[in-house]
């Protein structure tokens, strides 16, 4: 999986799609929780950092952690002086880093788990006390959205609401909610993608 999205890198950000995702996201996170300038962000599965870039202005600091490498040098490569975003190369769930934030957030990378259940336990981990989670993906579905690409490396087609919100809360957390975000409409079908927020 993680070759397939080295692969990918370079021709990521092109069309429209995986822009409006993130913009979407963005927008919608921003309006359900106050992004602060002393904050610091982890956004998992950045990819190219189509979120963080969003968010790096607003608030203390942001890490882009994934694990294609490929990825994060398209990150690295957006960075300006006044813009900033920390690439890391890293398996959080295997290999814990020695800080915790603020906030998570991440869009369109939960689906590429295996162990949810695990996921949320470490994020939880990982997070300062009122910390708040912000996961955007996509709502249950038949496997068509990735079919085009392959579902190599695609764990979860989609998440059903209930079964998710049990997972979160089984991990800790607290006044879990979720919000529509945006919809990816195609000729073969309209895919809806939710942002859940919660906190620690």
């Amino acid at each position: 999986m993680t070759q397939r999205f080295d692969k990918a890198a370079e021709e990521w950000d092109r069309g429209d799609v995986r822009q409006n995702i993130a913009e979407a996201v963005f927008k919608t996170l921003a309006s359900r929780i106050a992004l602060l300038n002393t904050m610091k962000i982890l956004d998992f599965g950045a990819g190219t950092g189509l979120l963080s870039f969003k968010i790096a202005p607003l608030v203390h600091s942001v890490t882009g952690i994934d694990l294609s490498s490929g990825m994060l040098e398209q990150l690295e490569a957006k960075n300006t002086p006044s813009i900033y975003v920390k690439p890391l190369l890293q398996d959080i769930m295997e290999n814990p880093l020695d800080q915790k934030f603020n906030g998570i957030v991440s869009s369109m990378a939960m689906h590429h788990v295996a162990d949810t259940k695990r996921l949320f336990q470490t994020f939880y981990e990982h997070l300062q006390r009122d910390g708040f989670i912000a996961i955007a993906d996509l709502e249950e579905e038949d496997g068509t959205f990735h079919a085009q690409h392959g579902n190599d490396g695609v764990h979860h087609f989609g998440f059903n609401r209930d079964m998710l919100r049990g997972t979160i809360e089984k991990a800790g957390f607290r006044n879990v909610r979720f919000h529509d975000a945006y919809s990816v409409n195609r000729e073969d079908g309209s895919y809806p993608i939710f942002l859940v927020t919660a906190m620690k």
